[in-house]
């Protein structure tokens, strides 16, 4: 906790001095240096470029590169910086023409979908240590149909059999095991649809003899077991989603970037 406190503060730090730096320089050269513009452009360019390395930077954790939270956490104040960068290279200004609009809509969505990850990834992490532990998520299918198939062989098959559990899995429980369920009422943390269940088997159980009670709460605890397999494939799968939003608009921003810098260097040329 403390170093990851040393390092936000010393992270703040120097993203607040270059940013104060970068601003200062603007307003000094900003209107002196003729190719002021190229230069401005060039430098959120590079950094930009660093920022998608990183995650070629994650496919290769076998290189001596120094270590991923090094890189997360220079990817994570540069990504600050190029803001800063940004609205130096407009100028302060809103830009004109469609091609720099979308330009600067791409490069918005990418800060925007970066700062969310940023937030879910200092999130939902802790909310899953919080709820049995590590789960793979690839395993997660298997685990639920294996849930359900000892609820149903505890339900239906069950010796002595019994009618009443029969039916009250078939009619309120089994909905519940059927497949992921329940995605958004995981993500804000609501136990609400559990509760429920929880509440309906709580009823269901002053009907029953002792050996039916017996089954009702095992039954009961594949349910719980169940929900937290969906609590956990609700978040990993909010991060994995996450990633299919911010590296298609990452490599799109890089793409349409390359194009800009293309067609300045085309137009300068055809202007001399």
């Amino acid at each position: 906790m403390k170093r990851f406190r040393g390092q936000f503060l010393l992270g703040t730090f120097l993203l607040l001095v270059a940013s104060v730096l970068a601003i200062m320089a603007h307003r000094r050269w900003s209107g002196v240096l003729p190719a002021y513009a190229y230069l401005s452009g060039w430098v959120l360019f590079g950094a930009m470029v660093l920022l998608t390395i990183y995650n070629a930077r994650k496919k290769l954790p076998f290189l001596p590169l120094g270590s991923s939270e090094t890189w997360l956490q220079i990817h994570v104040y540069v990504g600050f910086f190029t803001v800063v960068l940004f609205l130096i290279h407009l100028n302060f200004h809103v830009p004109t023409g469609w091609f720099e609009g979308t330009l600067a809509w791409l490069y918005l969505l990418v800060t925007g979908s970066g700062v969310a990850g940023l937030f879910l990834s200092r999130v939902l992490p802790r909310r899953l240590a919080t709820r049995g532990g590590e789960v793979i998520y690839e395993k997660i299918p298997a685990l639920r149909y294996s849930i359900r198939q000892q609820a149903e062989a505890l339900a239906l098959g069950g010796e002595p059999k019994s009618p009443a559990i029969a039916e009250f899995y078939t009619q309120q429980l089994s909905p519940f095991l059927a497949g992921p369920g329940r995605f958004w009422s995981h993500l804000v943390e609501s136990r609400r649809p559990l509760n429920a269940v929880m509440t309906e088997i709580e009823e269901f159980r002053r009907y029953l003899n002792e050996g039916e009670r017996g089954t009702l709460e095992k039954l009961r605890e594949l349910i719980r077991t169940k929900d937290g397999l969906d609590y956990h494939y609700a978040l990993q799968k909010t991060l994995k989603l996450w990633l299919f939003v911010h590296l298609p608009l990452t490599y799109s921003l890089m793409i349409f970037s390359l194009v800009h810098i293309v067609l300045v260097f085309a137009f300068s040329a055809g202007a001399k």
